[in-house]
């Protein structure tokens, strides 16, 4: 007896270890970086022809019937589709792979001039002084349009075949100019279509990806699940784009919902073919440009620079057209625009310890994406749960969260509440000071002026603010937050303003 347990405790010893570390170190999924270069460079080169197909048709609102490029081009149409992911790469190259909104809400203000629709209104809004996501959703009627779904691909190539990790991408991007409406939904799905486009080709697995990362309920989803049900039927494309028309009727045209379900029935109707593919999703009309873009991205994604014919490259060409973006010296060429993004997907996916790699040494063994998890619930939820109203501010030893609760706006004479959680993100037992700074016309009566953390704990403290502002007031309202024997400072503005 004594034996058989010495054997069983010798054993255990021997094999734990390598269990162990058999678990710690999964072997990444190993891209091809040849073959990963050649579908980047399809992405944007099919990015600039669907761009360049559909741009003379852009907001008209009947039904074309194209089989090629009507007028044929000498070079491809400048477009912000493209322009806005040129800029994303450089705020990637010079931030890091860890940017968030803020970081591309700078960017925005230093090298966007323009200010069409939402873009406009997000710049405004930071201007004066509503950060990301509030910049997105305050006094913007745009929400819920195209803006943001239009420049996913960058994201997706930064994080080939994550596509949680290319959600959340999105979403920090969106939510500058779109807050947490349709646009930024409609965004998260894309990304996260193209993302995992890398390593899974089937089209109705890959639709399924994308729909797992956006509520149900949102009406991106409802589009997007009309278009495919039209299909499933049967029913001719004419039919089908009515059908979209109608599931998308609360939000309308020159929105998400509808345009990117038009996207989804140029795959859906292409028949496997490139050409009928971007033309079938610019004959259902309205942003045309931006749909047959960002179809021609996910084609060349999936199917590599060989699946685009000669006679849709050769109009457009190598070179990379802008409108949209000033102040520094983009990529010229769609080849040089590939090689700064392969470069920064290597550099991503080490920061963000994903479960992909690049390797220069050819793959002898075809992929195998059941290691991957392309789809991810608790990072779909995480980010349906996200509010507009909350502001997020990292400072090291803590983190606090703002929650306004409602519209950035403070009535005279209306107590108005406020919430703030103070996370404590070391090991050690932080205590904080809480102090509420207002202007002359503004009174806080905070819950508490003292917070003691336990070690990864968190509180939270209230506060109930009135004022007697005149209308329109800006108001410079804020939190101080004091650590331990007040050597460390940090402030949390409080943006709010008298309607």
């Amino acid at each position: 007896m004594k034996l058989v347990l010495l054997a069983v405790l010798l054993l255990l010893l021997f094999t734990r270890p390598a269990v162990r570390g058999a678990t710690a170190r999964k072997t990444p999924a190993q891209l091809d970086r040849d073959e990963f270069r050649d579908k980047v460079y399809a992405c944007w080169l099919g990015k600039n022809i669907g761009g360049t197909l559909g741009m003379p048709f852009e907001g008209q609102r009947e039904m074309h019937s194209l089989t090629f490029y009507d007028p044929v081009p000498e070079k491809p149409a400048a477009n912000d589709d493209l322009d806005l992911q040129i800029l994303w790469l450089k705020a990637l190259e010079e931030r890091g792979p860890k940017l968030d909104a803020r970081v591309l809400g700078e960017y925005w203000l230093k090298y966007v001039p323009v200010d069409w629709n939402e873009y406009g209104i997000g710049k405004a809004n930071m201007r004066d002084g509503f950060p990301p996501p509030l910049s997105g959703h305050f006094r913007n009627k745009w929400r819920d349009s195209n803006g943001a779904w239009i420049r996913s691909e960058i994201w997706a190539c930064v994080a080939p075949g994550c596509p949680a990790l290319a959600a959340r991408y999105a979403w920090e991007d969106a939510c500058v100019d779109h807050g947490t409406a349709e646009g930024t939904w409609a965004e998260v799905f894309m990304a996260a279509i193209e993302s995992a486009a890398f390593v899974e080709p089937d089209r109705d697995r890959l639709l399924e990806i994308g729909l797992s990362y956006i509520p149900g309920k949102c009406s991106v989803a409802k589009s997007i699940r009309a278009a495919m049900d039209t299909c499933k039927q049967g029913l001719d494309l004419k039919t089908a784009r009515a059908a979209v028309v109608k599931a998308s009727e609360s939000t309308g045209w020159f929105m998400a919902p509808q345009n990117v379900a038009f996207v989804v029935l140029g795959w859906l109707y292409g028949e496997g073919d490139f050409g009928k593919s971007i033309c079938a999703a610019v004959d259902c009309g309205d942003d045309t440009d931006c749909t047959g873009a960002t179809l021609g991205s996910i084609l060349g994604i999936i199917h590599g620079s060989e699946f685009i014919p000669d006679k849709w490259r050769k109009p457009v060409g190598e070179g990379i057209q802008n409108v949209a973006i000033s102040g520094f010296q983009p990529p010229a060429t769609l080849s040089e625009l590939t090689d700064h993004t392969v470069r920064m997907a290597e550099r991503v996916l080490e920061a963000q310890h994903a479960p992909v790699t690049i390797s220069a040494e050819p793959r002898t063994a075809p992929l195998d994406n059941a290691k991957l998890r392309l789809v991810d619930r608790a990072t779909a939820k995480e980010l349906w749960a996200r509010s507009p109203y909350q502001l997020a501010y990292d400072f090291g030893r803590v983190r606090a969260v703002l929650d306004l609760l409602s519209e950035p706006e403070i009535v005279a004479g209306s107590p108005r509440p406020v919430s703030l959680r103070i996370e404590n993100l070391t090991e050690e037992p932080v205590e904080v000071s809480v102090t509420w700074q207002v202007p002359e016309k503004v009174s806080a009566k905070p819950e508490r002026s003292l917070v003691r953390l336990p070690a990864a704990g968190s509180k939270t403290c209230r506060a109930t603010l009135t004022s007697d502002a005149a209308p329109g007031a800006r108001l410079a309202i804020s939190v101080v937050l004091s650590l331990d024997d007040g050597s460390t400072v940090f402030t949390v503005p409080v943006p709010l303003c008298a309607p």
